[in-house]
């Protein structure tokens, strides 16, 4: 009996403006920033039950070799993600004020 290798598996996929982890809900962000912030690929695959241990390593090896492109990606992600915190600080600056008030009132308690 001869086996035949599977040729391509996409571990990672592109749609709706961001990059998932194969057919699931789990971002590539989500996998990329618990590697770099040092966590084992079984260790993620143990926070992400969904994926499997060849997912994680299948979307670690999708950066590593898209390194580039995908920093760029995040950086350009992040950056939108302040522009929408600072504009809604904006819009919302009663709350924030008060949210704000709140936090140094419990940082002084403890």
């Amino acid at each position: 009996m001869t086996l035949s290798p599977i040729l391509a598996k996409p571990y990672v996929e592109q749609r709706d403006g961001g990059y998932w982890v194969g057919a699931t809900r789990i971002s590539l962000d989500s996998v990329v920033y618990s590697f770099l912030n040092g966590e084992s690929p079984e260790s993620i695959a143990q926070n992400f039950p969904l994926l499997s241990l060849e997912d994680v390593y299948g979307t670690i090896t999708f950066y590593l070799a898209n390194r580039a492109l995908i920093d760029t990606y995040l950086e350009e992600d992040k950056a939108e993600f302040q522009q929408l915190q600072h504009r809604c600080r904006e819009q919302n600056s009663l709350l924030y004020q008060k949210l704000k008030a709140a936090q140094t009132e419990k940082s002084s308690a403890v």
